[in-house]
């Protein structure tokens, strides 16, 4: 099968992968408009969880990848300047541009060719082939000159958020909410190599207005995030990489391909960072797609309509929690100011709603208590 791949994303890299490394016979390209080297953003995480479903898939790129991840048993909430460290949810995380190397290197390792600094705009430029997997991201051009097809919908989210680095290593996942003059911010952060962590910073549009940061520049704006959260970065910068606030897009296709093309990863669909599931989600769509091929051989068609069929309800399940996730932080202000630090940490755990008390009482004992103590009706 001739395979012509747009983007060399998690979800494009591993796809790529898997069928190459079931049939050698595949010519499969990646095309990646940026050079090797280049990437956005800073680190990516997993959650156990979100490893525990890779290890079932694929052990062998499971303990290829370990040796490279930052580990850490749990998470941090912090309620204005008040800590609350939450157990049972352990997390991994890795550099983007880590990660996408390792991968280069797997794939080229397996015959797959990837052609970098190549700007693929037309299907035409990939000249004739069986299969097109359009892997190209948040902004694909696939499906955007085809939304009608796949039935696209967006739904771009009020909140504004810029996703910055720091030189401080924090020691666990931690949602710090800061609560200033102007309203509440939010920064997410976690290390991702022991010398640096992602800092995404995150506000509600009224407090970012109030901010002014619509009429800041990138250098005024991190001195004033290194000011908000001058307490947890202890001296330490903020760190930009073409960083810029902007809106969350919150993506769905109801049709996920047509004739031969396919999307995955992010031009398939979006997932709130908040949930911390994007990369996960890229890849377990590269399993899905590659057993569908693997169902229906060369069938193109059937493996297509296979592949949602068998993907779709996973997927929709943690899409639906990602959307109610980004709605919880949407009220962060309100949160902030009218729970206090045991109940807002309840209420970050619970927000989704496939966390109930018990599986609470399961994870942190200690927190169920607590929170127990202030609504003992739980306990009659």
């Amino acid at each position: 099968m001739k395979i012509q791949i747009v983007g060399a994303g998690p979800a494009g890299l591993y796809f790529a992968a898997l069928m190459k490394r079931h049939d050698a016979s595949h010519d499969i390209t990646i095309h990646e408009r940026n050079p090797r080297t280049a990437t956005w953003g800073f680190g990516v995480v997993f959650s156990d969880r979100a490893l525990d479903f890779l290890r079932a898939d694929d052990e062998a790129l499971y303990q290829y990848l370990m040796p490279h991840l930052e580990t850490w048993p749990e998470i941090t909430i912090v309620h204005d300047f008040t800590r609350i460290p939450v157990a049972g949810n352990g997390f991994s995380s890795i550099g983007r541009l880590d990660l996408l190397t390792l991968l280069y290197a797997y794939v080229e390792r397996l015959g797959v060719k990837i052609v970098f600094d190549t700007e693929v705009t037309s299907f035409a430029q990939l000249g004739p082939c069986d299969l097109i997997v359009g892997a190209n991201g948040v902004s694909s051009w696939i499906r955007a000159e085809n939304e009608a097809k796949f039935g696209t919908r967006t739904d771009w989210r009020p909140n504004k958020f810029i996703w910055y680095g720091t030189s401080k290593a924090f020691n666990s996942l931690t949602l710090t909410f800061r609560n200033t003059d102007v309203g509440v911010f939010c920064a997410h952060h976690y290390r991702y190599r022991p010398d640096r962590s992602t800092f995404l910073v995150e506000a509600e549009e009224a407090t970012w207005k109030r901010a002014g940061f619509d009429a800041m520049s990138p250098q005024d704006t991190i001195a004033y995030c290194e000011r908000v959260f001058a307490p947890d970065l202890e001296g330490h910068p903020v760190i930009s990489n073409n960083s810029y606030w902007r809106n969350f897009p919150a993506i769905w296709n109801e049709h996920w391909s047509f004739d031969k093309v396919v999307l995955v990863g992010d031009a398939l669909r979006t997932a709130h960072f908040s949930i911390g599931s994007g990369t996960r989600l890229a890849m377990e769509d590269a399993v899905a797609l590659f057993k569908a091929f693997n169902e229906c051989g060369a069938d193109i068609p059937a493996a297509l309509a296979r592949f949602q069929a068998l993907r779709l309800p996973p997927m929709k399940s943690i899409w639906d929690a990602a959307n109610v996730s980004a709605h919880w932080y949407e009220q962060m202000d309100e949160l902030v100011r009218t729970l206090s630090p045991i109940e807002f940490a309840y209420s970050y755990m619970t927000r989704t709603g496939r966390v109930d008390h018990d599986e609470v009482r399961r994870r942190d004992p200690k927190l169920a208590q607590a929170y127990e103590r202030l609504h003992p009706e739980l306990l009659k």
